[in-house]
């Protein structure tokens, strides 16, 4: 399922990265301040998702531990429709590729983009050595940090990635680096490939 159908069901870009974080994230629980830095939306639109959400149960608030007892949020998984929205949520692609190629050319000369991991198998993110390998020998630093948090944003979690220069991928790709061969055999997609491979 497209994230654009999902907030189209759901009407708000930052519900859906709401949900998306407290599911993946489970059962750890926030205050809004952690879940507007992560979620990179503004305060007022952080705090009416959760009132809507604490007033149906599906959010519970209680006093944390980790922010000097302010209250925070967990899922309730009391919830009448906890498991069906869990599937809806995490099985609908954390983010649209079209959006991360483009932004991905915003930041350098790409010569490689590949996604896996939390991209493609949400259940199973480990069982690839990244999230995405980005091969350039033109990086603007700044660009990819907002780009990864943006990227973090979308799919509620972190993002492991790997950036190489073009001539290491080169020769770890020649001499059937480990890193390289399971990250190419296993399920994987190339949003940028001016390398051929």
């Amino acid at each position: 399922m497209s994230k654009r159908i999902l907030e189209t069901l759901f009407n708000s870009r930052a519900r859906v990265r709401l949900l998306r974080f407290l599911f993946r994230n489970y059962p750890q629980n926030f205050t809004i301040k952690e879940l507007v830095d992560r979620l990179q939306e503004d305060r007022p639109t952080v705090k009416k998702e959760i009132d809507r959400f604490t007033e149906i149960k599906l959010l519970a608030n209680i006093k944390t531990k980790n922010s000097h007892g302010q209250e925070g949020y967990v899922l309730n998984n009391e919830f009448q429709f906890i498991q069906e929205l869990r599937d809806l949520i995490l099985k609908s692609s954390p983010a649209e590729k079209e959006e991360i190629t483009s932004r991905l050319n915003k930041i350098g000369r790409i010569k490689l983009a590949v996604v896996a991991g939390s991209f493609l198998d949400w259940e199973n993110p480990q069982n690839t050595p990244t999230d995405l390998l980005v091969v350039t020998d033109d990086l603007d630093r700044r660009k990819f940090g907002n780009f990864l948090k943006y990227l973090e944003a979308e799919t509620g979690g972190e993002v492991r990635f790997v950036v190489m220069e073009k001539d290491e991928f080169s020769y770890r790709l020649s001499m059937f680096d480990r890193f390289v061969r399971v990250l190419l055999e296993g399920p994987h997609e190339k949003l940028i490939n001016k390398l051929g491979v």
